[in-house]
């Protein structure tokens, strides 16, 4: 008897007009019952496995379409560019200008996410901290966690700017803008807080001065600068900043002996 030659194509065919399926159901495509000869067909694909739903949900690379964050949502199955849900708690968790408090991971990945938290903090993949009550969680990396622990106090004592902080992301947004503007200089800073004020328009000098303690003038001033294109090109540090140069040492001169 000649063993039954099973077809990807028909998966490729059924997810491209389903978008998602479950195992059960790839495996009533194929005509087989073996879990084994669905993933096979499957890998030769490239597919994904939700990161919700305990991994039941099953889709293509090329049908998922990632936001920029790295996840897809289809039918109220959630998938990561990441892979597992405990790998795209960690991806997220280490990437976070702030961190994250389990609530407002739990509102972005649209799943509970306390037991991949502990599991990860067990294996020593992240690391968490004690703030305001609550565990926040950081990167492994301690230079990079100390900097989000630093952006969240940032952002703990800074009262919200009006239409600046809606829910949980929002702090992501604020923490990164505070972090940023940190490592520019006077002229770049004031140019960056135009920028990010042109782009929340009426009334953006004033969340932005807010955000970055500065004066709503100076704000002001960056985003006419800019709308202007008045902006001094070669002054990208400060006087006397930068790296100093190094003047080469010539070897004396030989001077012909007199005696």
């Amino acid at each position: 008897m000649r063993p039954a030659i099973f077809s990807a194509d028909s998966l490729r065919q059924f997810l491209h007009k389903n978008r998602i399926a479950t195992l059960p159901e790839l495996k009533l495509v194929l005509g087989t019952q073996a879990d084994i000869t669905v993933f096979r067909k499957l890998k030769e694909l490239s597919y994904r496995a939700s990161y919700s739903h305990r991994g039941s949900f099953y889709t293509l690379d090329e049908i998922a379409d990632f936001d920029q964050r790295g996840l897809w949502s289809f039918a109220s199955a959630w998938f990561s560019r990441y892979g597992t849900l405990l790998a795209t708690v960690q991806a997220f968790v280490t990437k976070a200008p702030a961190g994250y408090f389990v609530s407002e991971l739990d509102a972005v990945l649209h799943v509970p996410v306390k037991e991949p938290l502990l599991q990860l903090v067990r294996q020593g993949k992240i690391a968490r901290q004690t703030v305001a009550g609550l565990y926040l969680y950081g990167a492994d990396d301690r230079e990079q966690r100390q900097r989000q622990w630093l952006a969240r106090e940032v952002l703990r004592q800074q009262p919200a700017a009006g239409g600046l902080r809606p829910p949980h992301v929002a702090d992501e947004v604020r923490a990164a803008i505070i972090l940023f503007a940190s490592l520019l200089d006077e002229q770049q800073g004031r140019l960056y807080a135009g920028l990010e004020s042109l782009q929340r328009g009426r009334g953006g000098d004033r969340q932005i001065a807010e955000l970055l303690h500065l004066d709503p003038h100076t704000v002001a001033k960056g985003r006419q600068q800019l709308l202007a294109q008045k902006v001094e090109v070669d002054r990208v540090r400060h006087v006397g900043g930068g790296r100093q140069r190094v003047e080469k040492k010539r070897p004396p001169s030989s001077v012909p002996s007199t005696s």
